[in-house]
């Protein structure tokens, strides 16, 4: 079945300008070109309710000019009056978080400031910095409640400019696997989704751009998001179904974040995303286990995605991801922390001997991931009192229940391993063990990647390649299943774990895409320090969102590296977390609950903080009967056994073609245009700007500066010859800028001589000439002095370090006689007969190169080479290039007049 031409949607709304009238807002939106707008019409008139109107249609640059003239000719005061505006410009933003109402009228929140954090296949991941919310009734029908300000400090209490990230073009609540596959459907199911969707589409310019002819143009598809990690569903809500799509912007809440890493300048960037779940969110104590409906506590998916940045394209491009969960144990339990103690007693609060709970959650997980669903659990088995015992007892109940009803082969997998034990133990070593378990947990889910098996991996067949689970299908290889990793908090312990099996895919990963010959990495390379500090900057920030503070112990404290300054951090965490647990976890959980919409104030209903407990809230099924009971024996939804191993929501069926919007296109609309979305042609870009050159890069921050051999960041190093360690402390902003200027000028490989001196020159050292044998002269400490000036180390190296060879040594027998050979098969191939060049001279033809010898021996093989002749148009260019540069512009003739003139007609008119 023909696969069809498919790419995602852009958004057209991706700048937005916000104009005020005492009636109405008028919110302009527009692409990053500034040739489509849309405009929304706020009414201002209303006390309580939002009345939003879109016309949906597409307006011109010209069109909007005049509409804006038009309103603010007519709310002026006095017709003719310049001097009091009808129309002012209130705000400009980059998109709509949502629409909010606590006691009075509604709020619009704008996001005001942003920043790219990732890039996937030229899509940009933006991160919110800052945001806007605006009362919308104007003050003459405002009607003043005294509480309204009281929810309104709660609501932004949830730091919106705190991980909170959103893409107009990439779907970040669904997985990089998802998204891929989707936009591989057959081309007959899209065919018909796009005849349905023109039947069912109220939007008369919806349609815009399809092509009447039926095998050319481009499909454009947009999925439904996934609801469960989205955070601004519910402020969504009251105009989903009034505005167009390209208004509503998605953003998760979690972490993201993304490395270069350098295989011989061969670009490999590597991200991490971590999707928190919206359902059943909040603090630590406060949110402990499951709720009615399946979800758990600290839910949070993490995928990382290595892709080849030479090549942008979905299609054409090589990507691979993997997919990891982590979430509280699914039971009804909780922790009271009433009693002030640093570990409160673990409690069940509800019996649930058909393992309810369970069953709903680990649907949810089959539908969404497929089989096997391997759990991880790594609390503690050996307790002098029963603490956590009681949970990993009671889970392993419920599995084992749940399991007497699945088919063995799809069958939820349960791997216990008491971490805490194993830690303690001077004879174990705990990431040896944690790398036992990766490898056959990888084995048995397989992972991501977009292209059939490399032709390397027929060249140099692996034992653990052939044994790779996961289904293999024509474009690739899907994963299967997934990995559900949990202790009793799943911060510290669980992000270690997720690191080992995270580090194990790193490797198939890489070897998929033929990068490196075994699927195999070791700790203290390039690469894995990179990833390490990835995983460390997540582990942090889900830590902080749910406990409060960093992480307590890392992949070093397991390693045993760690030095001694760190206890003293650990202590510091350790109380931080205690502090923020005790005091001010929950005014945050009101924030939390106010702002996903779970707590809505009302008028005659008891206020947010009145209330004792928020279990009513987040547990529906106390408030009313659920009107269809689950069967205890058929746990599953309907349909999804039938496709196991594959997940249900990638399977193309009814159900899930009812998800998606599809659009045709010509080829090259801006809405289906990647490259011109990435690199911006209209618009001016810098280098020092680009965010390629600003992210963190193996070679620049972990590659030893003194690396002559072998710069490959699957070299084990030392610890003490990172890039980092070099220069200390990255904090100092100064020793910072030296690191980069000395990175950036990082030696070549062993086959270049020249060697560049732009990292000794901006550092401040002396560069001294050996004649003919050039070396090598690396800072290796930088100190500051009263004056302020840097004082850096001459290092001088002998050249065995640095290339491998002792000049000194005297050649063998062997090499001597290559070389010979050599230097006559040169000899005979340049020699010249006299005779044919007395000939050549007489008859000279055309067209021949003459090769001038440049020595008057007769038998050297080196001859002039004659430069090629500019012409004269040429070098008249080439001198205004020039003097354009030194500031010295040439007039600007009639034809060049004309040539603009016609650009800006057939751009913008």
């Amino acid at each position: 079945m023909p696969v069809a031409a498919a790419a995602p949607l852009i958004s057209s709304v991706q700048k937005l300008v916000l104009y005020e009238t005492r009636a109405r807002y008028f919110l302009v939106g527009s692409n990053p070109a500034e040739t489509k707008y849309r405009v929304l019409k706020i009414d201002r008139t209303e006390p309580k309710d939002l009345v939003i109107i879109d016309d949906k249609h597409v307006y011109t640059q010209q069109e909007v000019r005049e509409l804006l003239g038009r309103l603010d000719l007519g709310n002026r005061t006095k017709m003719g009056q310049k001097g009091s505006s009808g129309l002012s410009r209130a705000v400009s933003a980059f998109g709509i978080v949502g629409f909010v109402r606590f006691l009075e009228g509604y709020y619009i929140v704008l996001i005001t400031k942003r920043r790219k954090m990732a890039d996937i296949g030229g899509h940009a991941i933006y991160k919110i910095e800052d945001t806007n919310m605006i009362y919308i009734p104007n003050d003459s029908v405002r009607v003043s409640h005294p509480d309204e300000a009281r929810y309104l400090r709660i609501f932004q209490n949830v730091d919106l400019s705190s991980n909170f990230y959103f893409s107009y073009s990439y779907d970040l609540s669904h997985s990089l696997q998802y998204n891929l596959t989707v936009l591989r459907m057959p081309l007959e199911t899209l065919k018909s989704e796009t005849t349905q969707t023109r039947q069912e589409s109220f939007d008369i310019f919806e349609d815009e751009g399809l092509s009447t002819q039926g095998g050319s143009g481009v499909f454009g598809i947009c999925s439904k998001p996934y609801e469960k990690y989205v955070w601004n569903a519910k402020l969504l809500e009251a105009v989903k179904t009034a505005v167009h799509r390209d208004w509503l912007l998605y953003i998760i809440h979690g972490f993201c974040g993304q490395s270069k890493l350098l295989i011989y300048g061969r670009p490999i960037y590597v991200t991490l995303i971590a999707r928190r779940s919206s359902k059943f969110a909040g603090t630590r104590f406060l949110k402990r286990g499951a709720n009615c409906e399946g979800d758990v506590a600290n839910e949070v998916e993490t995928e990382q995605i290595l892709y080849d940045a030479s090549v942008m394209s979905f299609s054409a491009g090589s990507y691979s991801s993997y997919v990891q969960v982590r979430g509280s144990v699914p039971l009804y339990w909780s922790q009271d922390i009433s009693t002030m103690m640093p570990k409160p007693p673990i409690t069940l609060d509800q019996a649930d001997p058909y393992a309810h709970v369970a069953a709903l959650h680990f649907d949810q997980m089959l539908q969404r991931f497929g089989s096997p669903i391997i759990i991880l659990n790594l609390v503690k088995e050996r307790e002098k009192r029963k603490h956590e015992r009681i949970l990993s007892e009671e889970l392993v109940a419920a599995v084992t229940y749940l399991n007497q009803f699945l088919p063995p082969e799809h069958a939820i997998i349960y791997i216990p391993w008491d971490m805490a034990k194993y830690t303690k133990s001077k004879l174990c070593n705990v990431l040896d063990r944690l790398n036992v378990i990766a490898e056959s947990v990888v084995k048995k889910t397989g992972f991501f990647v977009n292209r059939p098996d490399s032709y390397c991996s027929i060249l140099r067949p692996d034992e653990k390649w052939n044994e790779l689970g996961g289904c293999v299908v024509s474009t690739g290889r899907l994963q299967t299943g997934v990995l559900r990793t949990n202790c009793v908090d799943c911060l510290d312990r669980t992000n270690t774990a997720q690191f080992m099996v995270g580090k194990c895919a790193l490797a198939y990963q890489l070897y998929s895409l033929g990068l490196i010959d075994k699927p195999n990495l070791q700790f203290d390379t390039d690469a894995v320090r990179l990833f390490e500090e990835l995983y460390e900057d997540h582990g942090d920030t889900l830590s902080l969102q749910y406990g409060g503070s960093q992480l307590v112990h890392r992949v070093k404290t397991y390693r045993k590296i760690a030095p001694w300054t760190q206890h003293s951090k650990d202590i510091m965490q350790t109380l931080s977390r205690y502090y923020s647990n005790a005091f001010s976890d929950a005014d945050r959980q009101d924030s939390i609950n106010l702002f996903l919409g779970v707590f809505k104030p009302a008028e005659g209903k008891p206020h947010l903080w009145e209330l004792p407990t928020d279990f009513y809230l987040h547990h529906k099924n106390t408030l009313s009967l659920s009107q269809t009971r689950q069967s205890y024996t058929y746990w599953w939804t309907t349909d999804v056994l039938k496709h196991l191993p594959l997940p249900f929501d990638e399977v193309t069926c009814a159900e899930n073609r009812r998800k998606l919007t599809v659009k045709k296109f010509h080829k090259y609309e801006e809405e289906i245009d990647i490259h011109n979305e990435f690199f911006r042609p209209y618009e001016l870009s810098s280098f020092d700007e680009t965010f390629c050159l600003a992210m963190t890069n193996s070679t620049r921050d972990f590659m030893p500066k003194n690396v002559g051999i072998d710069p490959s960041p699957f070299t084990v190093r030392k610890p003490d010859e990172t890039g980092k360690s070099v220069l200390g402390n990255k904090n100092n902003r100064e020793e910072t800028v030296l690191q980069r200027k000395t990175a950036a000028s990082a030696p070549p490989p062993p086959s270049e001589e020249a060697v560049s001196s732009s990292s000794e020159d901006d550092s401040g050292t002396d560069k001294e000439d050996e004649g003919a044998v050039s070396q090598r002269s690396t800072p290796v400490k930088v100190t500051d002095t009263g004056d302020n000036t840097k004082i850096t180390e001459n290092v001088v190296q002998a050249t065995k370090d640095v290339y491998g060879v002792n000049l000194s040594d005297i050649p063998s027998e062997d090499d001597l006689a290559i070389y010979a050979r050599f230097v006559q098969l040169g000899q005979s191939q340049h020699k010249q007969d006299k005779g044919s060049q007395q000939f050549c001279s007489k008859r000279p033809l055309d067209k021949v190169i003459n090769l001038i010898p440049i020595s008057s021996f007769s038998q050297d093989n080196i001859y002039e080479v004659q430069p090629p002749r500019a012409d004269r148009k040429s070098i008249e260019i080439f001198h205004a290039h020039i003097q354009a540069g030194r500031g010295n512009m040439q007039p600007l003739g009639r034809d060049d007049f004309l040539m603009y003139r016609e650009y800006i007609r057939n751009r913008y008119m």
